[in-house]
């Protein structure tokens, strides 16, 4: 089963509140953050124009909370340079997704924003 209609309102309104607070309105056309879900997972990721073909967009992963039902946890990942998702150590999971976003957005790691 995917997201129930109130994880997806849930989603919509934390990820899609940092998408939005990330995304600053006068540089949408330049950058902005946006996200997809893919079966239990959301995945945020940053939207440019290629460099050498402005009409074609690149999307960069940023970060990636799971659900795991089973346990009821949302879990966080974050990119490295190997291109794989890694499990973020400083708080790898939450009963709150809020948390998650929260951790997302202040990044005192500097995994996520850089």
């Amino acid at each position: 089963m995917a997201f129930t209609d109130i994880e997806l309102h849930k989603i919509k309104k934390l990820v899609g509140g940092l998408c939005q607070k990330r995304s600053p309105e006068h540089l949408r056309d330049q950058v902005r953050v946006e996200y997809k879900i893919h079966g239990h997972d959301v995945v945020l990721y940053e939207v440019r124009p290629r460099w050498d073909d402005p009409t074609q967009f690149l999307e960069a992963p940023i970060a990636k909370v799971k659900l795991v039902r089973s346990r009821k946890i949302w879990r966080l990942f974050w990119q490295r340079g190997d291109m794989k998702w890694h499990k973020y150590e400083p708080l790898d999971s939450s009963k709150n997704i809020s948390d998650l976003v929260n951790e997302i957005d202040a990044d005192p790691y500097g995994c996520f924003w850089g």
